[in-house]
């Protein structure tokens, strides 16, 4: 799997930057070093003078109650039907990966599994990943990457694939994914969406994202009240 860039994240939202964070996240994206831009702004004017970061740490913000996930019905590693929807009263970690993939991945896979390990059981939310590799991603090969990338533990996995490609695209599609087959790979944009216990979209990330944020996201939402 090859990295897609990922303007339709923006597209699809009016993406809320904020102050100092959106330096700090875009720099990070761009390959610059986290403690580096944190020193900058540091240097950059007096405290009274810095906007306060916000709530919530992704590229795109939304306030709650306004973006509802769209609901989508696809089928997990173990053959059974799920629904976006049949999962509210908990949070979802949403993502879109390649269970073939050798480079991003793996990488991403790992940190999630290690974001849910540090969370304490009561604030793990539900995890979704969508297959981006409809032929691809066999049962078998979910299973080997799950283990592989560290993502079993005790939380709940939802690798979900469908009978037909297009059934997938609909899904990429309502969440501004995009997915572009080639003759030896599969380019995708890498998105993470962290959906409240209502079933709102409230903050998204771009791959590269810094862990311990939202490791802290999802302590917040799982402390919001219902």
């Amino acid at each position: 799997m090859t990295e897609q860039p990922a303007p339709a994240l923006a597209a699809r939202s009016r993406i809320s930057f904020r102050g100092a964070t959106m330096i700090l996240l875009i720099a990070v994206v761009a390959g610059a070093g986290g403690g580096a831009v944190l020193r900058a702004l540091h240097r950059s004017g007096t405290a009274a003078a810095r906007p306060a970061l916000p709530m919530l740490h992704g590229q795109a913000v939304w306030s709650a109650g306004a973006r509802r996930a769209p609901n989508f019905v696809l089928r997990d590693q173990s053959g059974s039907a799920l629904s976006l929807a049949s999962l509210r009263g908990r949070p979802v970690l949403l993502t879109f990966l390649d269970s073939q993939c050798t480079s991003s991945c793996p990488i991403e896979g790992r940190q999630l599994g290690s974001i849910l390990r540090r969370l304490p059981a009561a604030q793990r939310p539900a995890l979704v990943i969508v297959s981006v590799d409809q032929s691809g991603d066999t049962p078998a090969g979910i299973r080997h990457a799950l283990a592989k990338w560290s993502l079993n533990g005790p939380w709940s996995v939802h690798w979900l694939n469908a009978r037909t490609h297009a059934q997938l695209a609909s899904v990429w599609r309502s969440y501004g994914v995009r997915v572009v087959p080639t003759t030896n790979d599969i380019m995708h944009s890498l998105a993470l969406y962290l959906i409240d216990r209502r079933g709102y979209e409230r903050t998204a990330y771009l791959f590269p994202f810094l862990p311990g944020f939202v490791q802290r996201d999802l302590g917040r939402l799982a402390r919001e009240q219902s």
